[in-house]
């Protein structure tokens, strides 16, 4: 009985880690739009959240952060491995990191940041896209960045958002093929 009990502790215990930043949309079609709405629920063990920096990943062009009040955003450009198709232009840069700064987020609330996407059709059906994702607080930094080997899922390993150090899971979107 006392086992049972204090697994059940742990667990309670250990639950608020299992909520970090992910995607609101968990499935996307490659070469079509996407809008990735990217969902916050909690700052760094209770310090609020005051900048969120989103890595794009190789294969996702036409980037257009959605503002928000009280917010700055910044894209951080680049080139990309290879050049995409967008409309009849061949696009060989574009936005490789997207940035809001300047609010704040308390701990005790949820809010979302959102860009608009294209998918492009170099990309592969049926497997995990990750978008890493970096969330400072006033105190503490918390780093959505773990992706797992192909084929592997995430292991949440015991280790804690709200930690400064270690990684925990990227928000990913499945892939899905052209209907």
């Amino acid at each position: 009985m006392k086992r049972s009990c204090l697994f059940l502790i742990a667990a309670l215990a250990a639950s608020p880690a299992a909520a970090h930043v992910s995607l609101e949309t968990k499935q996307a079609t490659v070469g079509a739009s996407y809008k990735a709405v990217f969902t916050v629920p909690h700052g760094c063990a209770g310090s609020p959240t005051v900048k969120i920096r989103v890595q794009v990943p190789e294969g996702v062009i036409a980037v257009k952060p959605m503002p928000k009040a009280g917010w700055t955003v910044d894209v951080v450009e680049g080139k990309y491995a290879g050049e995409y198709d967008y409309h009849g232009n061949k696009l060989s840069s574009g936005v490789k990191e997207v940035a809001w700064s300047g609010g704040k987020l308390p701990d005790k609330n949820y809010d979302e940041f959102v860009m608009q996407t294209v998918l492009t059709d170099k990309l592969k059906p049926n497997t995990m896209l990750y978008f890493p994702v970096v969330q400072e607080c006033e105190t503490g930094v918390s780093r959505w960045i773990e992706i797992p080997a192909e084929g592997a899922g995430h292991s949440h390993g015991g280790k804690s958002g709200g930690k400064s150090e270690g990684n925990s899971p990227a928000p990913g979107v499945k892939l899905l093929p052209k209907p």
